[in-house]
């Protein structure tokens, strides 16, 4: 029997509308509101053309097991243009098919201690401790910024293995195509698992850490927040309240300040330069750090920015392109270290989840050769295997 229900999670985890799919379909959205409801089912020639579509196994549209549901769609914490309502949904059904495929995984693996949850926990006690308000909201937030750059044990003057350290102490990182509008958004599961999605739209390295480091800010400070209820003005201002703690945790305020004590002209972009190979933080978000500490007057900030427009670093900025992109490695690793083992292979994974590679690839950003010289490999053992039998037997 088909299972309707399938057919709307795959259709979310592509991001298509009922009308999207209709007109891929050759059908009408009626038709795709029916399939859903379990009021008719799609023809054998449909379902074909779903499976294609859709990069998945017969069996996918038959089986009744249910995804697990670990993500509360209004905990889901965007960093975009707008609010982006609609694609919680969506975001949801990824992350929910994300951490099915990882505690499968997970079952053959010990990770090392993570500490993001004490950190969390940590954040909550000094806002509840502070009575965190308007007035000392930048306060408490650069203490707890500085609490968890101490955590990561990221060194005192730089940002090197940013990524890697915020990997290796619990958090999971993804990057998925979310268009230009969004750049990235966060979420707990239910059962205390981090998750940052980084948009992969190409963008320079110190924006990127940028990003990570203000999802870590949602991490920490917005823990079970309702932000789907948010009204504009109160989502503005959680999202001013990560981009601060972004800011405080990537330039740490003591360290920062000697360096700009150090500038010679303190309103001009091209003296950060130096600045910016070692923090590996953008001009722009150096300028505005160092005007939020009150190391530049109101005019001289304006100046800094009538600069960043002259000088066209608004577009690109020096070092962009000498600065590597550093991009997620853990799942990767996890991936890589059970089909290296041998504890689960491709064609097993593949089976259980009733898909093709190309939907691994979709959900992981991991590139299909990845997976395919697994199955390569386990092909020339058994043509090996093959070949040793002949021999044996004349």
């Amino acid at each position: 029997m088909f299972v309707g229900e399938k057919l709307t999670n795959i259709r979310l985890l592509y991001g298509l509308s009922r009308q999207d799919l209709a007109s891929k379909l050759g059908v009408t959205e009626q038709s795709i509101w029916q399939y859903e409801n379990g009021y008719t089912s799609p023809s054998l020639e449909k379902i074909n053309e779903l499976k294609n579509m859709f990069h998945l196994k017969g069996k996918y549209f038959y089986t009744n097991d249910e995804l697990p549901d670990v993500v509360n769609e209004n905990n889901i914490a965007y960093r975009s243009a707008s609010n982006a309502p609609h694609k919680r949904r969506e975001e949801k059904i990824f992350m929910n098919n994300i951490d099915r495929i990882l505690t499968h995984m997970e079952q053959f693996l010990n990770y090392p201690k993570s500490i993001i949850v004490e950190l969390r926990n940590y954040s909550i006690s000094q806002k509840n401790e502070q009575d965190f308000n308007e007035e000392n909201r930048e306060k408490v937030i650069e203490q707890i910024a500085f609490k968890a750059r101490q955590a990561f044990g990221l060194n005192e003057d730089n940002n090197e293995n940013l990524i890697f350290l915020l990997e290796k102490k619990g958090i999971f990182i993804i990057e998925k195509m979310l268009g230009n509008n969004i750049d990235g958004y966060s979420s707990w599961t239910n059962y205390n698992r981090p998750y940052i999605v980084l948009g992969n739209v190409k963008k320079s390295s110190v924006r990127r850490n940028f990003d990570v480091a203000h999802e870590l800010g949602h991490l920490l400070l917005h823990h079970q927040m309702d932000i789907g209820e948010l009204s504009t003005s109160q989502y503005n201002e959680i999202e001013q309240e990560a981009h601060l703690f972004a800011a405080s945790f990537l330039m740490p305020k003591e360290e920062f300040i000697g360096d700009l004590q150090c500038i010679s002209k303190i309103s001009n972009p091209n003296h950060y330069i130096e600045l910016k190979r070692k923090w590996k933080v953008s001009l722009a978000a150096m300028g505005h750090r160092a005007y939020s500490l009150g190391m530049m007057s109101y005019q001289q900030y304006r100046y800094f920015n009538v600069l960043l427009h002259r000088y066209g670093y608004k577009l690109k900025e020096p070092l962009d392109s000498e600065i590597p992109i550093v991009r997620p490695g853990k799942i990767r690793s996890i991936f890589q270290y059970v089909l290296d083992k041998k504890i689960i292979t491709v064609e097993q994974l593949l089976v259980k989840l009733q898909c093709e590679i190309e939907l691994l690839t979709y959900l992981f950003n991991i590139e299909v050769s990845f997976f395919e010289k697994y199955i390569e490999k386990n092909t020339d053992n058994s043509l090996a295997f093959i070949r040793e039998i002949k021999e044996a037997n004349g």
